[in-house]
C-alpha cells in the first residue's frame, strides 16, 4: 500500500488555505496501481451478490465504474443537483470547505438491491452520509462502503454508522 500512496500528490492549501488536497490523478495514470486499486477495493465483496454499485460524483464514478464491471453489478451514479435528467431525490450535505446537495434518479436503486457505495475520500464523511440516506431512502440494502483514501483525522468514518466501510489507504 505504501507504493500507492506515492502515486498519490499532495497539494497544500487547495482549493482553499489549510486544505492540504489528495489527488488522485497520478494513481489513475497508472495502469498497473489503478488495476491494483480496482483489485483491492473489489476483495471484499468478491463472492458476494452485490446488485448495484452506486459511484459519488465525480471520481468516485471512476472507481465504482471499474468495479460494477469486476463484480458484475449495475451502475447507479448521484450527482450534484440538476445534472441529471429524469425524477430525482435529493440530500443537502456539508463538507469541510463548502457545502451542496446531491441527488439521484428514484428508480436507480431498486427496494431490497445489495449496494455498495463507492467514493474517492472519505474527508468529514457529509458527501457519504447524505448518499447512505438516499440508497436507503430508495429501499437499497448497504453491503459497504469503500474508498481509496479515508483522512482519518477528520473522523468522517463516525457519520456512517454501523456500515461496513472499507478504506485502502488511510492519513
Amino acid at each position: 500500500m505504501a507504493d500507492l500512496k506515492s502515486k498519490i500528490r499532495e497539494i497544500p492549501d487547495w482549493p482553499k488555505p489549510g486544505v492540504n488536497f489528495k489527488d488522485i490523478t497520478p494513481l489513475l495514470e497508472d495502469a498497473e496501481g489503478f488495476q491494483e486499486v480496482i483489485n483491492k477495493l473489489a476483495d471484499p465483496y468478491l463472492g458476494q451478490k452485490i446488485n448495484k454499485v452506486v459511484g459519488i460524483d465525480a471520481r468516485g464514478f471512476i472507481f465504482a465504474a471499474a468495479l460494477a464491471y469486476k463484480l458484475g453489478a449495475g451502475l447507479a451514479i448521484v450527482r450534484k443537483k440538476g445534472k441529471l435528467p429524469w425524477k430525482t431525490i435529493g440530500a443537502e450535505y456539508a463538507l469541510e470547505y463548502a457545502a451542496n446537495t446531491i441527488e439521484v434518479h428514484e428508480d436507480a436503486v431498486v427496494p431490497g438491491e445489495k449496494v455498495l457505495i463507492v467514493d474517492d475520500v472519505l474527508a468529514t464523511g457529509g458527501t457519504m452520509e447524505a448518499t447512505v440516506g438516499l440508497v436507503k431512502k430508495l429501499g437499497g440494502e448497504i453491503t459497504g462502503i469503500s474508498f481509496v483514501v479515508e483522512l482519518g483525522f477528520l473522523e468522517g468514518r463516525k457519520k456512517l454508522g454501523d456500515n461496513k466501510v472499507h478504506s485502502l489507504l488511510v492519513y
